[in-house]
């Protein structure tokens, strides 16, 4: 199975961004960028997009949620409070005047009739005179609204009447606010929405059944907002670079003339044209919420809510024995992640509890903070069928009553969920919809926050030591957090040490992630310079697993060159730590049965067609820097473990993460350059050829270059053969 390297790392620091960025979670540094900026940074930068507009965004969302319910008098209040230059441009101005006479006639009383006809005399005659050229019209075909009943579907302005109006409106305000405002969603948002875009489109044209689509189906909806119109002074400017328009074009999906008005619209700054269109785009931003809740409760970002044995909570679940008390986990995490606590979709086979947040403390305490928090979360989890072919496990070895869990000291525990921030979802948003202060709102979670640190400072109190439970949920992530956690700071003999003493079999059914786990220990090793002790470890674990598996001879020789140039960088350069600690993570907590987040399995996917959707356009992304998208792709994984890590990967994607591959044979080429090489006829088509074929015929980059082959990279001839 082909599988992309995913650096994990890399989508963690989008996560956080995206959930500070929107305020689900508690921050003080919310505070500081809850404001607009002062004058909006340049847009032809990936810098450029930051997570200071928040307020901006939360004023577009009020202003379209009363616009699509057809207040169209109190938007245009809070237009002319917040942004007076949308009723400066009487093209939108007749539109909102227009709208708000049509929503005074639908109420239906006399008196609304009357503010009617005076906003036709005060407002909508006076716009229509210099809005633009057929304006005039329209308002002359509005007028037989006051003979058409709006429930006649038949009559000449049903149109007018239809509900739709008021949501094509609300999205093309919506575009001009987000522009003008550089109120652009997260970048996660916008990479995922581009992922997803990428990768529908490529498994219809390649006519491939996405591994994902009921995710993406219901996450990146059809509908699109209306695109803003450009000023007229804008129809007479420069032409633009083609490179820059067939790039835009086939990136958003639009025809050629569609995306020369876009960057008409943006001044001709590419960048900014691009995330104007890619906001156009709607998404479900409930779901995507979840999926983010989720995710950052899998990654140990945020804590779950749940009650745990390591709070003083007593488990409705059997508690077993600890076999070996004298083993326990050292969860020292040190990240520098602060958010709170998760939730999923549900899925056949998946089990969802629901309860209130528990800090720990006497169960009056715990019911106290409840009550004050007033959050139920929902978090999922499910345990993998035994028929899975493509589990790492043995069909019986989801049965977790057979584990035995080392004990840990509750400090620890206490003091590792207090790194975690509280998800609050989102609270302002609500409260700027009902006028309800935020400065209150905050108040209340702050003094839910020193309840929650007094119950912390009790539990770091006590010293003596604790049973994790493996049939409770909350411990089943504490389990995989330590391990992870343990993993990621190079602590190899430990984890094997606790792997082993939870599940004899573990290793026994994963060895790739046991020889990439001795492979670290060795490393480290060497780096002390204990080179007795690395070959002992060598000679017990490397060599053995090595010849029961051969593709992992090669990472073995290299593993043992380190002992020719011992260095303090061996271990670092050796094997990507992160990405060994996620395919760990995976594993584990698929054999305590929790099953991996369904974002992951989206960007899994996502990032695979987004390579090869690449290769078929034999050239490279011009916005995945934008994005972010080659930081998530830049996993670093030298040749010492390319093997061993390669093969660990793909044994740990899900069933539902499954990879769609297409073969090519094709070469990407960098940015600037005039030739692209066209795959096994190694014919050399100039990029003005390609540009000229794609602008004349209208096709993607792909296809004209594969047009070009069989005519000898001639745009003209095969112009005329298509023609002829």
């Amino acid at each position: 199975m082909d599988t992309t390297p995913i650096n994990w790392e890399a989508l963690d620091a989008l996560i956080i961004d995206f959930a500070k960025s929107e305020k689900l979670v508690e921050d003080s540094s919310f505070t500081t960028s809850s404001s607009p900026p002062s004058s909006p940074p340049s847009s032809s930068s990936p810098s450029s997009i930051s997570s200071s507009t928040y307020h901006s965004r939360l004023i577009i969302r009020q202003i379209r949620r009363l616009l699509e319910a057809g207040d169209i008098d109190a938007a245009i209040d809070l237009l002319r409070s917040h942004a007076p230059f949308i009723l400066e441009d009487h093209r939108l101005l007749f539109r909102l005047q227009k709208q708000r006479f049509i929503e005074l006639l639908r109420r239906g009383t006399t008196e609304d009739r009357d503010c009617a006809i005076n906003c036709l005399r005060n407002a909508l005659a006076p716009c229509a005179l210099d809005a633009y050229p057929e304006a005039y019209e329209e308002f002359k075909h509005v007028l037989l609204a006051f003979i058409y009943d709006k429930e006649d579907q038949t009559s000449p302005v049903a149109s007018e009447w239809s509900e739709r109006r008021r949501f094509d409106i609300a999205g093309l305000i919506s575009t001009v606010l987000r522009a003008h405002l550089h109120a652009y969603d997260p970048v996660f948002s916008m990479t995922l929405i581009y992922l997803i875009s990428i990768h529908k489109g490529f498994c219809f044209r390649q006519g491939i059944s996405s591994p994902i689509s009921d995710l993406t189906q219901r996450l990146l909806l059809e509908e699109r907002d209306p695109p803003a119109t450009p000023q007229e002074t804008l129809y007479e400017a420069p032409p633009f670079d083609e490179v820059d328009i067939q790039a835009l074009a086939h990136a958003v999906e639009l025809t050629r003339q569609g995306a020369v008005d876009s960057l008409r619209f943006a001044k001709g700054d590419l960048f900014q044209a691009f995330q104007n269109e890619l906001c156009r785009m709607r998404f479900d931003v409930t779901m995507l919420d979840e999926l983010v809740r989720e995710y950052c409760v899998y990654r140990g970002i945020v804590d779950s809510g749940l009650p745990s044995s390591s709070a003083g909570i007593q488990s409705p679940s059997k508690s077993l024995k600890v076999d070996q008390p004298g083993i326990g986990f050292c969860l020292s995490r040190g990240s520098s992640h602060e958010v709170d606590s998760g939730a999923g979709k549900h899925s056949d086979g998946e089990i969802s509890i629901s309860t209130n947040d528990n800090l720990g403390g006497s169960p009056g305490k715990n019911s106290e903070v409840t009550s004050m928090q007033g959050v139920d979360v929902e978090l999922r989890y499910a345990f993998e069928s035994t028929n899975n072919h493509e589990d790492c496990s043995t069909s019986g070895s989801h049965q977790s009553d057979n584990l035995r869990v080392p004990q840990r000291s509750k400090a620890n525990v206490t003091a590792e969920r207090s790194k975690r921030k509280r998800w609050r979802g989102r609270q302002d948003d609500i409260c700027f919809t009902t006028g309800v202060s935020y400065n209150e709102t905050s108040k209340e979670l702050s003094t839910t926050a020193v309840v929650s640190n007094m119950c912390s400072s009790r539990e770091q109190q006590a010293s003596e030591c604790l049973s994790l439970d493996i049939n409770n949920v909350e411990d089943k992530y504490e389990i995989v957090l330590g391990m992870k956690e343990l993993t990621s700071k190079g602590m190899a003999a430990e984890v094997v040490e606790e792997v082993n003493a939870m599940d004899p079999n573990f290793f026994v059914q994963n060895p790739t992630l046991l020889f990439q786990l001795k492979q670290v220990e060795f490393l480290k090793l060497v780096t002390s310079g204990d080179h007795s002790s690395a070959l002992r470890v060598a000679c017990s674990h490397l060599g053995p697993l090595a010849a029961s598996d051969q593709a992992l001879l090669k990472p073995l020789k290299e593993t043992l060159l380190a002992l020719l140039q011992p260095n303090e960088d061996a271990l670092g350069k050796g094997l990507p730590l992160h990405a060994l600690a996620t395919s760990l993570q995976v594993a584990i907590g698929r054999r305590l049965g929790i099953d991996e987040p369904q974002l992951m399995k989206i960007m899994r996917a996502t990032l695979h067609t987004h390579n090869e959707w690449f290769k078929l356009q034999m050239c490279k992304d011009h916005f995945e820097n934008l994005l972010k998208i080659d930081s998530l792709k830049d996993v670093t994984t030298p040749s010492l473990a390319a093997a061993a890590i390669s093969k660990s990967n793909a044994d740990s994607c899900s069933n539902g993460s499954s990879q769609v591959t297409v073969s090519s044979s094709t070469r990407m080429v960098e940015d600037g350059s005039s030739l692209t090489q066209v795959s096994s006829r190694d014919v050399v088509c100039d990029e003005n050829a390609i540009l000229k074929v794609m602008e004349f015929l209208a096709l993607p980059r792909a296809d004209a270059i594969h047009l070009l082959a069989q005519y000898n990279g001639n745009a003209e001839t095969v112009i005329q053969q298509i023609f002829a």
